[in-house]
């Protein structure tokens, strides 16, 4: 029995000895069924790079392995054929004498590619920060094995420690409040030291931070929002990554980032956007702004390298597989690379027809932004396939009127009025994501607390030919600017956490001011929730007249008359400019306080009154 043991002992010895050193494999698991054949496999082990491998099963075989810088990383590129079954499939490694079998699982896909649809006009996004929005599982707060990193809420630029569990508890909430999708920031892992805790410096892309929870908890809150008919939109970044993410530690090459020398010779990007568009840029400012880094701790990944390229769309794609997001944002989109990131785009629309992703383009000329839509016609010789992109102009114009007296001319809502006037540069107006606050700016509310001015902001914006995007907290009443950091604009959620003065996730918690305004956001949210005149409809806008912006909304015979007085004062408003849309009508059904209004001849507004009529 001794020698027994004692041989056992020495096989398992020999077979630690002997074994290939494979330590991940990204995509940790694929399916089959894809449109594309070729799958990358990235495999990570401690001289991994010197290894051949071998995979024996039915319709799966290797089309090509590709050796890096790096001997630490082995790219495998398998070819599966199109009637492959799902399974294990084995694949072996051998580094001289050491051998290693690892089974790598295809799976079956879930649902029809063509049935994964993406967010649209007929939805309202409400944009949160899971840090900052709701502590559901304190025991999660603090992680070993990640870098160091605090946690303190009295910190504006620190974890607060909320998660996934915080954002699942609060489901009846966003149900209440009538949003149709949610938008988290990254959620994916950023062990960064200092905690990264808006999640944009990525350090595993396969990863849920296990501060915010785990991945199956991810894909369980997106089952559970979806069985109560709200999407969710994954945040991505495929401009960059964390400075602690295994691949700046070890460069699997030097082209797998732009300016790798960054310890000697740190670029930065100039942050100008303008240079991609500009017919006469010079190579040295579309150099910098599109192949610098965007801080020292992002770095920036080379996606005219095609493997990285490879890389990125595939997770895209296993996010989408795995967990069930109904849309991506992607962050930063102009600073990466466009051929790259057109093709990325024309690969994903082929493979989800549906589907939708919206682009950050922060330029508030909407020349530059249309420049970015699918099918544009002032753009590039090559189409960007990208269906929505993000209404900066908007965001730019509805700000500065808010601080100003509207008049005949150019200033108040006038801004709102020539913003839209441009919408013939968009080959779909309708895709188009509009907003007047998010995560990276000031809250719309600055430090005041002027509901009457919010209300006719979340007027225009939820009726207007757009979709429309909500910042979380702003419909009860959160303010802030940023006071020397974008913390001071990311508070938590009132009620998120144990031991808060106050409650906002409940009528009887929110004060009298919050509930009125969390009670207006219900009433548009609501209404809007498939009505197909805010949805699909055309839109008629007239120029300002005696301090008033008019546009209707029409779709299948019915109207809906958007009415914004934009004094601080009241005004009797002459009717008959809006005979065309009027027509016969002498009174109509305002949808926010369900008054009937008399539009037979001359109306009467209160200072900033915004009125929603139903024809």
């Amino acid at each position: 029995m001794k020698k027994l043991i004692l041989s056992l002992s020495i096989f398992l010895l020999t077979v630690s000895v002997y074994a290939a050193n494979v330590n991940k494999i990204d995509p940790p698991f694929w399916y089959v069924g894809m449109n594309n054949p070729q799958l990358q496999l990235m495999v990570y082990g401690d001289g991994i790079g010197d290894a051949t491998v071998t995979v024996n099963y039915p319709g799966v075989y290797i089309s090509n392995t590709v050796r890096v810088e790096s001997k630490n990383y082995l790219l495998v590129y398998l070819n599966l054929e199109k009637d492959v079954k799902p399974g294990i499939v084995n694949l072996t490694f051998t580094q001289g004498k050491k051998k290693t079998v690892k089974g790598y699982e295809l799976r079956t896909r879930e649902k029809d590619p063509a049935e994964r649809m993406g967010f649209d006009a007929s939805d309202a996004l409400y944009l949160l920060m899971p840090d900052r929005f709701a502590n559901g599982d304190p025991s999660n707060d603090m992680i070993e094995g990640l870098a160091p990193y605090t946690v303190n809420r009295s910190e504006p630029n620190v974890r607060h420690g909320g998660d996934l569990a915080g954002i699942e508890q609060h489901l009846d909430y966003f149900t209440d409040l009538g949003v149709t999708a949610l938008w988290f920031t990254p959620i994916l892992e950023n062990s960064m030291t200092g905690g990264s805790y808006h999640g944009y410096a990525t350090t595993d892309y396969y990863r849920v931070d296990p501060r915010f929870g785990t991945n199956e908890e991810y894909r369980s809150l997106i089952s559970k929002c979806h069985g109560r008919d709200i999407k969710i939109v994954m945040d991505m970044i495929f401009n960059h990554c964390g400075v602690e993410h295994p691949w700046i530690k070890d460069m699997p090459s030097r082209d797998w980032f732009n300016n790798p020398d960054h310890e000697t010779n740190f670029v930065q990007t100039s942050f100008r956007l303008p240079p991609m568009v500009d017919p006469y840029a010079s190579e040295y400012d579309f150099w910098k702004m599109n192949d610098g880094w965007f801080v020292t701790a992002m770095p920036d990944l080379n996606q005219k390298n095609p493997h990285v390229y490879r890389y990125l769309v595939q997770n895209s794609f296993w996010w989408i597989e795995y967990s069930g997001i109904d849309g991506i944002r992607m962050d930063t989109y102009p600073y990466a690379d466009y051929d790259a990131m057109s093709n990325w785009m024309k690969e994903l629309n082929e493979q989800y027809p549906n589907y939708n992703v919206v682009g950050e383009t922060w330029v508030t000329e909407p020349a530059y932004t249309a420049w970015w839509q699918k099918d544009s016609k002032i753009s590039a010789p090559l189409n960007s396939h990208l269906k929505s992109v993000m209404d900066f102009s908007f965001f730019e114009k509805i700000n500065m009127a808010n601080e100003e007296q509207t008049d005949d001319f150019g200033q108040g809502l006038n801004r709102i009025y020539n913003n839209f006037v441009y919408d013939f540069l968009y080959p779909n107006p309708e895709m188009v994501l509009a907003f007047y606050e998010n995560h990276d700016t000031e809250r719309f509310l600055r430090e005041t607390q002027d509901l009457t001015k919010l209300k006719q902001a979340v007027t225009l914006l939820l009726t207007t030919r757009r979709i429309p995007q909500l910042y979380y907290g702003t419909e009860v009443m959160m303010n802030g600017i940023r006071k020397g950091s974008d913390g001071h604009i990311r508070q938590d959620f009132p009620g998120g956490w144990a031991g808060d003065g106050s409650n906002a996730f409940t009528a009887q918690g929110r004060t009298q001011i919050q509930n009125e305004s969390f009670n207006f956001y219900r009433t548009l949210l609501h209404w809007r929730k498939g009505n197909d005149v805010i949805a699909k409809g055309s839109m008629v806008q007239f120029m300002p007249q005696h301090g008033v912006y008019v546009y209707a909304r029409q779709h299948e015979g019915k109207t809906v008359l958007v009415i914004l007085n934009g004094k601080d004062s009241e005004v009797t408003l002459p009717l008959h400019v809006y005979k065309e849309v009027l027509k016969d009508k002498k009174q109509g059904k305002d949808v926010i306080t369900g008054r009937t209004i008399g539009l037979d001849n001359k109306l009467k507004m209160t200072a900033r009154e915004s009125l929603v009529i139903e024809l």
